[in-house]
């Protein structure tokens, strides 16, 4: 699960701030890596302008379901059962609409509270599935929701929240994450594990150890999916990330943010300013410096 986004604004777990004045990029999450990938139109409009973003029902469970998870790990290995992890949620919730007042938006248009009730339900299965595919009594994580930083040398900054770090006897680390939807059809694999590599990265970068397993457990479907990775693995996603970082940079200074329409263009909130939905983006708020003036290339010589 990564919430450690450059500054998303209106969504669950990022912390962001409308009213923050624009910066430039400082750092890259694998979630606003995935979102220039997928669109660098979005990734200016959520981590540049910052605009508020409704939060969903989806992503909200998965914020609740990791609480839950992360929090059964404090009782002794005997107690954490399915009934108890079930318990937790209540609270868990209550805890997350206090710390996050726009949740409740969710649900504002249901007085009954019975589409409260099934999505909560829906939590439970959730939750309840995870037994089958891993037993906590036999786990002790040697770290839960881990910030990580690490500078390249390059002077990039990766930055993410892993779900569960798990350490043998013999030091070998295994990186977990959890996900609350369906795994992928195997032609999609790559993209999903694109977060997990990342993370890799960064343990490498800081520790100096290659972990040694990387393990999607994906609540939705019941699927655990697993990767072993080599150093080849974390080089090669490490140039892609500082290609992709340069292509960032450029963006920022010339301001040309190209919008790519794909199928999931239908789930984006800002529709209303997207030129590819008849909509004008708001004033870009950074200096741009025109192409052709030197100032990209000397910008990208200073950061080496």
């Amino acid at each position: 699960m990564d919430t450690s986004a450059e500054g998303l604004a209106g969504v669950p777990g990022d912390g962001g701030s409308p009213a923050r004045a624009a910066e430039p990029p400082a750092s890259l999450s694998p979630s606003r890596a995935s979102d220039f990938m997928q669109c660098p139109l979005l990734y200016r409009f959520r981590v540049i302008d910052r605009l508020p973003e409704k939060p969903s029902e989806a992503a909200t469970r998965g914020t609740l379901v990791h609480a839950v998870l992360e929090r059964l790990f404090d009782a002794p290995a005997v107690e954490r059962t399915a009934p108890r992890a079930k318990s937790l949620i209540p609270a868990q919730w209550d805890r997350l609409r206090e710390s996050r007042p726009e949740v409740a938006e969710l649900f504002a248009d249901d007085p009954d509270g019975e589409r409260l009730a099934r999505w909560l339900s829906e939590a439970e299965g959730l939750v309840e599935r995870w037994f089958a595919l891993e037993d906590p009594t036999r786990l002790e994580p040697a770290e839960r929701e881990l910030f990580v930083e690490a500078e390249l040398e390059s002077g990039l900054r990766l930055r993410g929240i892993i779900d569960r770090v798990d350490v043998a006897p013999t030091g070998e680390v295994r990186i977990v994450d959890y996900k609350t939807g369906k795994a992928p059809r195997p032609e999609y694999a790559e993209g999903a594990l694109f977060q997990m590599t990342f993370y890799a990265l960064v343990v490498w970068r800081l520790k100096g150890v290659v972990p040694r397993r990387l393990q999607l457990v994906y609540l939705g479907s019941g699927d655990v999916l697993t990767y072993d990775p080599v150093l080849a693995d974390l080089r090669r996603v490490e140039r892609k990330l500082l290609a992709l970082w340069d292509a960032i940079r450029l963006a920022t200074e010339t301001g040309d943010w190209r919008p790519r329409p794909t199928k999931l263009c239908g789930w984006c909130d800002h529709q209303a300013v997207c030129p590819e939905f008849g909509g004008t983006p708001p004033p870009y708020p950074l200096p741009v410096i025109p192409a052709g003036s030197g100032g990209t290339e000397q910008g990208r010589m200073g950061r080496d």
